[in-house]
């Protein structure tokens, strides 16, 4: 499943470096994921934090990770909470979302999760 700097211990300096440590199906999944964050958040920057693919916009939006059976998307607590009837069948925490990887990704659900949370620092940047 893994290969490369991150499997080695080193942290990859970039969303490229972190993907391209991952083979088949996991891969093909990372890169749909930051795709669809791409498109749903399109002046977001690409950013490495806690080890983890992330998009800001001046501060932390969502993060994405590949884990042993799942996909972790990290909406922050909002980004889940605001979700709660459309995330009911996957497994959830504060934060976090677990997208199976026996599973076909919800990437329309995980757009407008990003929307939500491009929205939500539109308007704390507001004041």
């Amino acid at each position: 499943m893994q290969q490369g700097a991150k499997a080695a211990g080193t942290p990859p300096a970039d969303i490229d470096a972190y993907i391209a440590g991952f083979d088949g199906e996991v891969k093909a999944r990372l890169e749909a994921m930051r795709d669809t964050i791409r498109k749903a958040a399109p002046a977001a920057v690409e950013a490495m934090a806690y080890g983890m693919p992330t998009f800001k916009l001046k501060r932390n939006l969502v993060h994405f990770a590949a884990a042993k059976k799942h996909i972790g998307f990290y909406p922050a607590p909002s980004g889940v909470a605001a979700f709660e009837k459309e995330l009911a069948g996957y497994v959830t925490s504060k934060g976090a979302i677990q997208f199976p990887l026996e599973e076909k990704l919800p990437l329309t659900l995980v757009a407008k999760i990003v929307k939500f949370r491009v929205k939500e620092e539109a308007e704390k940047a507001k004041g």
